[in-house]
């Protein structure tokens, strides 16, 4: 008996892998046809409210951001 049971659990498993297979597909396919969400766009407004930037914190950057590109 147990002989037997071996071929069976492969099947069965075998089985499994197939239906696994089918149902990605059909996730696939279903995702597929709906509409892309629409994404709004992100607004930066107030995100630096209360900041004062200096030129000098300006040319800071710039010249930590490009290093020798920046020339005075």
């Amino acid at each position: 008996m147990r002989k037997n049971t071996l071929p069976q659990s492969i099947d069965v498993l075998h089985k499994i892998e197939t239906i696994e297979e089918r149902i990605v597909d059909l996730k696939l396919s279903v995702l597929r046809k709906l509409p892309a969400p629409k994404k709004k766009p992100l607004s930066l407004k107030g995100i630096l409210k209360g900041i004062t930037i200096s030129d000098s914190d300006i040319e800071e950057a710039k010249k930590s951001l490009y290093s020798s590109k920046v020339k005075n």
